[in-house]
């Protein structure tokens, strides 16, 4: 019968760093996708455009504004156009409502 020799610990030694090194390419690949990742995310935070001070959110229908909000709100990012100081407090003044999750009226120190 032919049976191969056995296996001596140098051959399993040298198994062994093959397998680690094919483990070690991957993990580089692995660096080297996040990397880019990170770059790409970076890139896009810089050129993404300041976020505005003030937004006045249009109806559904677009013609008539339904909530002022500070720039940076949360709510209700659909039909949002940014405005200037005096816009948002010119809005709220002419009866325009303050959103009720930013409150911008507080933010712009406007007292009911």
């Amino acid at each position: 019968m032919n049976d191969p020799a056995p296996l001596t610990r140098l051959d399993l030694l040298r198994f062994l760093e093959r397998v680690q090194l094919g483990d070690l390419e991957r993990t580089r690949r692995w660096i080297a996708d996040e990397e880019r990742r990170q770059a790409e995310r970076a890139e896009g935070a810089r050129r993404r455009p300041p976020t505005p001070d003030w937004l006045i959110e249009q109806g559904i229908n677009g013609r008539t504004a339904a909530y002022v909000h500070v720039g940076d709100c949360w709510s209700g990012k659909k039909r949002m156009r940014p405005v200037t100081r005096d816009a948002a407090l010119r809005a709220l003044a002419d009866g325009v409502a303050p959103c009720p999750q930013c409150r911008p009226d507080t933010a712009l120190g406007v007292l009911e």
